[in-house]
């Protein structure tokens, strides 16, 4: 078979998270074409397991903030040129850009009118800030891929046609733990209460919120007559967060890996997390808990006037209800965190109600119980007008 009959897609993952979703989208493709299909563009180390020769390291578009941007512009502009001229020279079946907005954008308004189907993966949360960016995707992309069930209107509106493709968390293993395992592995009696902590994946999350976190731990312990904390983490910012857990009045048992994380989901009577994506894995593990979170007030302020959602957990948002009790700004306190925790601890039918609730939610994520990935991946291809075997 020529390679003039073989599919190509070009796919550009900007960040870490990009590259997963690349990854299991390229798995994907190739079991749903049997193989015959090609991979070009830039992504991570998952994205190149998966086959894909990068054009060059997706680290070179990580860009945090102003003054870490600012010296990196020509660079980035120039990646950015030669990604568009590699497109048009391999001329793929479709262009698939994943999350990454500010380096993904650019390139599909230099690649709009070259007769290659552009697709974007993650759509923009146009439902909680800046409504206006909606249009303005319109004019770039034929294709949008969401992840959130609630978000194809606020796009097929302004005539960008949306598929909700299930979120990526369900294809994670969250629901997946085994608590035996766990409670074997620490050598834990079965009814040794367990609270799982997760005090953010990045460094400013952990020096923020680590220390409220601890005092929050001190204040609960005597009301509960005792527990155990596990902490599970990622090896890239293990050695940051070590030093903050030393000066906990409990120590904890770190953990490491998706697994061990998971298995600890699964043991926890209750949990504590930072807001984040996190507190949506530990809803689809079924894990009764509360969520926190603390910016300075400088920030705090402009999101105010940003942002128009009610709630910022993803588990309150989908389901319109304040199911998962949140923390945040002032109420990011030991004391009322505590009160909050031991509420949700001494309550069985608190628990139940969240776990009740969290079971809408992956229902509502599942899709039809399709994974994302192959949903994804369909739509890709039906896009492309690649045929299917």
């Amino acid at each position: 078979m020529t390679d003039k009959v073989v599919p190509c897609f070009f796919l550009v993952a900007c960040e870490p998270s990009g590259d997963l979703l690349g990854a299991r989208l390229m798995s994907a493709l190739r079991t749903i074409t049997n193989g015959n299909v090609r991979f070009a563009g830039v992504g991570g180390e998952r994205m190149q397991a998966e086959g894909l020769q990068t054009l060059f390291q997706q680290s070179e578009l990580a860009l945090f903030g102003l003054f870490e941007l600012l010296p990196k512009i020509p660079h980035v502009l120039k990646r950015l040129h030669e990604t568009a001229e590699a497109v048009k020279k391999i001329k793929p079946s479709a262009v698939i850009t994943i999350d990454g907005p500010d380096f993904s954008f650019r390139l599909a308004k230099k690649l709009k009118g070259e007769n290659i189907p552009l697709i974007h993966y993650v759509a923009p949360t146009v439902w909680a800030w800046r409504p206006g960016r909606a249009k303005k995707i319109a004019k770039l992309y034929d294709h949008l891929l969401a992840i959130l069930p609630f978000e194809p209107p606020y796009f097929e509106k302004v005539g960008l046609p949306c598929t909700f493709v299930g979120h990526s968390v369900m294809e994670q293993g969250a629901d997946k733990g085994d608590a035996a395992r766990l409670r074997a592995e620490l050598n834990l009696a079965d009814d040794t209460k367990i609270i799982t902590v997760l005090p953010g994946s990045r460094r400013s999350e952990i020096k923020r919120l680590a220390p409220i976190f601890a005092e929050t731990l001190k204040l609960l312990q005597p009301l509960t007559g005792g527990f155990i904390v596990v902490v599970p983490t990622i090896p890239q910012i293990h050695d940051f967060l070590l030093p903050y857990l030393d000066e906990w009045p409990i120590q904890p048992t770190v953990l490491l890996g998706d697994q061990k994380k998971y298995d600890a989901f699964a043991a926890s009577h209750v949990a504590l997390a930072a807001s984040g994506t996190v507190a949506l894995e530990l809803a689809i593990a079924g894990a009764p808990h509360i969520i926190a979170y603390k910016l300075n007030a400088l920030t705090v302020m402009l999101y105010r006037w940003l942002i128009k959602v009610k709630f910022a957990n993803l588990t309150n948002l989908l389901l319109n209800r304040a199911v998962v009790p949140e923390y945040l700004q002032d109420d990011c306190a030991p004391e009322k965190m505590a009160k909050g925790l031991f509420e949700l601890w001494n309550n069985g039918a608190a628990r139940a109600q969240q776990r009740q609730a969290f079971t809408q939610v992956k229902t509502m994520l599942e899709n039809n119980h399709m994974p994302p990935s192959q949903k994804a991946a369909r739509v890709v291809c039906e896009v492309a007008n690649v045929k299917l075997p």
